[in-house]
């Protein structure tokens, strides 16, 4: 398999958690997000939506959005299984990783930094606003539907990680990478800490990528 990324992509990143968790070897291509690579013809032609990621089967057919690449994973690599078993439990997982990815994650994109910054004159200042704003909102979220578990286990949803988790990390890296201030959410800090202790989440940190920069 060959897997379109960015190490400093929180989308790519997501992917990267789940190939260290299942054992999968896949073949890596870095596309510099902040040097337009996306809009070449050809990513183009692998994704036309040019965003990342993307993900190229042993089979030859492409796949794109992170949650559909990991659910594919999860049903063609089933162990260890990023979600659980019980229908309702499944649900609720869902529902907190789209919380991260269709919610949070998007507000934060620099496509969407950049159109304010072009289109709408705003600065550094005007641009924290915003993160602190959607980043602080959607992580709190986060923490009250953890809060709300019936049971408290070690990581999200399980006493293994899995979707909801491979999605809070690299949204927690995000929130320090833009100095988005999360002290206060205990529940997230203490499961990303013992995700980011695991092996799979420290492989996959933006920082070890083979496309990393300062």
């Amino acid at each position: 398999m060959k897997f379109y990324g960015y190490f400093r992509s929180s989308s790519s990143y997501r992917c990267r958690i789940a190939f260290n968790l299942k054992g999968l070897d896949v073949e890596f291509a870095s596309v510099h997000l902040k040097q337009g690579a996306q809009h070449k013809a050809e990513f183009a032609a692998i994704n036309p939506q040019r965003l990342l990621p993307a993900l190229v089967t042993e089979e030859g057919e492409t796949l794109t959005q992170s949650l559909a690449i990991l659910e594919w994973l999860d049903e063609m690599y089933p162990e260890p299984a990023l979600l659980p078993a019980d229908p309702l439990m499944r649900a609720r997982v869902r529902a907190f990783a789209q919380v991260v990815a269709c919610e949070v994650h998007p507000l934060q994109n620099l496509r969407v930094l950049k159109y304010l910054a072009d289109n709408f004159e705003a600065d550094s200042a005007a641009t924290t606003q915003w993160l602190t704003r959607w980043l602080t909102e959607g992580l709190e979220a986060c923490e009250a539907l953890l809060a709300k578990r019936t049971q408290v286990t070690a990581f999200c949803y399980g006493d293994t990680p899995g979707l909801a988790d491979i999605c809070l990390v690299p949204q927690v890296f995000s929130a320090q990478r833009f100095g988005v201030d999360i002290d206060h959410l205990a529940l997230i800090n203490q499961i990303t800490a013992r995700c980011e202790a695991l092996p799979a989440f420290a492989a996959a940190h933006p920082a070890k990528q083979p496309d990393a920069e300062p």
